[in-house]
């Protein structure tokens, strides 16, 4: 047999549980359904304590299906099994049970009792809750009415707005391109004006300075007394604004239809610039007087300056001509100067390089004689000595270039020699360096062979690109036999001096 409390407990959980279950399914539901078909919160409500009503009735009726079932079993236990003697200790637990029975009747009545209350209050709260939504509907009903009727009168106003908008941006429109216009008209108005004036001040310009002097003086008297009576009258009474536009409007175009200004020929351009001082006119209203009264008077001296542009043109022209010749023979002479230049440079390069070397070779000669006058050797040796470089200075001549048939000095023969060498040298340079090797190399084995006794001279090597370096370095590398041959050519030189 259960208690109250966990009776109470399984009540409580049955009506927690039931919402928990039916949520999720109501949620699928209500998404599907159209929006006819959905209700309002006051429907849903309703709907909810119709169920719970239904589900209260389920319970009593219930319950009392359970009684009469209780009752009919005990009948039908009372009539199959007779009443047998019960102990005061079996009477005492029946009574007990049915008092714990009893009790828990009790108990669930008064719990039904008090869910019928909290039912009837929530159904009082859900009533009130749905005559305040009622009531809000109906405000908010009004609001959408007051909003619509605001939003058609927002609509018409804005028509209304729109339409006035769009006359006043044609008047704009209208009126902008009227302004347009007249600007044009202005500035085009002005451009004539400008025309007009530069044809003014130019045959201002042509009229002779007497006249000149004898109008200018009459304009600036005008003019004086025209700013005297304006200062009077600006004086007594200031114009408004409006007649000052007015006065300038008729002044303006009687400036324009000025039939003197109009019978001008247009024969200068508008960016033509003018020299001379401008007219004492300038820019007042006063009406000009003109020198010239006869076309004519204008084409003579427009014949006049013609015929002096025509001069001054053709002068130009032989002027630019004779500045032509000038140039060209400035260049042609300016490029003959820096070519005669260029070689008068080459040539002091090389001259002072050609003075270098001799002043070196000068250099080795002084030293050279400054030691052989030092030294104590003999005559007779070096007689001999010089027999003897003549000797093989003749058999190396001779080998070269054949007999010596005009009897030539040592030192002529050497320069032979030397010529010759340069000239083989020379044509050394043409020569692939492997063919060189190879000769090198067979000069070499024929020499060992011989046992040639100038071989020191015939076998050097001459590492230098210019021959006449290679000569130079031979003769200035000290060799003895070379000096002697030097020195014995320097004894004959003296010999007939003496």
């Amino acid at each position: 047999m259960k208690c109250f409390g966990c009776l109470r407990r399984e009540y409580h959980w049955d009506l927690s549980d039931k919402p928990g279950k039916h949520a999720s399914a109501e949620r699928e539901r209500m998404k599907t359904m159209k929006i006819h078909e959905k209700m309002t919160y006051s429907t849903k409500i309703k709907a909810k304590q119709k169920g719970m009503r239904k589900a209260l009735q389920k319970e009593e009726q219930e319950e009392a299906r359970k009684e009469a079932t209780h009752e009919k079993r005990l009948k039908t236990l009372q009539e199959n099994h007779p009443l047998e003697k019960e102990s005061f200790r079996d009477y005492i637990n029946d009574r007990r049970e049915i008092f714990l029975l009893e009790y828990a009747m009790a108990v669930k009545r008064e719990e039904m009792q008090r869910m019928e209350n909290i039912a009837r209050n929530e159904e009082r709260k859900l009533e009130k809750a749905e005559r305040c939504l009622e009531k809000d509907a109906a405000v908010f009903d009004e609001f959408l009415k007051e909003n619509h009727k605001t939003c058609v009168q927002a609509l018409k106003i804005a028509e209304k707005e729109t339409a006035a908008k769009t006359k006043k941006t044609t008047e704009i429109q209208a009126i902008t391109s009227q302004i347009e216009n007249l600007q044009s008209d202005i500035s085009r108005f002005k451009n004539t004006l400008k025309e007009y004036k530069m044809y003014r001040d130019f045959l201002y310009q042509l009229s002779p300075k007497e006249w000149q002097e004898k109008h200018g003086k009459k304009h600036t008297k005008g003019k004086d007394l025209k700013t005297a009576s304006k200062a009077n009258e600006a004086n007594a009474s200031p114009p408004s604004t409006a007649e000052q536009g007015e006065c300038q409007g008729r002044a303006a175009p009687s400036s324009l239809g000025d039939p003197h200004a109009l019978s001008v020929p247009l024969f200068l351009s508008p960016g033509q610039g003018l020299t001379a001082p401008a007219s004492p006119y300038g820019t007042s209203d006063i009406e000009p007087e003109l020198y010239f009264t006869d076309p004519q008077q204008l084409l003579s001296i427009f014949m006049e300056i013609e015929e002096e542009n025509l001069s001054f043109i053709q002068r130009s022209q032989e002027i630019e001509e004779s500045l032509d010749e000038v140039q060209h023979t400035f260049i042609t002479t300016h490029e003959t100067m820096e070519k005669k230049l260029a070689e008068l440079k080459q040539q002091v390069v090389t001259l002072k390089s050609s003075i270098a070397k001799e002043e070196e070779r000068l250099e080795d000669l002084k030293l050279k004689v400054h030691l052989f006058s030092s030294g104590e050797s003999e005559a007779d040796d070096q007689d001999k000595m010089l027999t003897s470089l003549n000797k093989k200075v003749l058999e190396i001549y001779c080998q070269c270039t054949g007999e010596n048939e005009a009897n030539l000095e040592t030192m002529e023969m050497l320069m032979v020699i030397e010529k010759q060498l340069n000239d083989l040298l020379d044509n050394l340079e043409r020569i692939p360096p492997a063919k060189i090797e190879q000769a090198e190399k067979a000069k070499k084995k024929e020499r060992r062979i011989r046992h040639i006794p100038f071989g020191s001279v015939t076998h050097m090597k001459f590492p230098f690109t210019n021959s006449k370096d290679a000569t130079r370095q031979l003769l200035v590398s000290g060799h003895p036999q070379v000096n002697q041959i030097q020195q014995q050519g320097k004894k004959k030189k003296k010999k007939p001096d003496q």
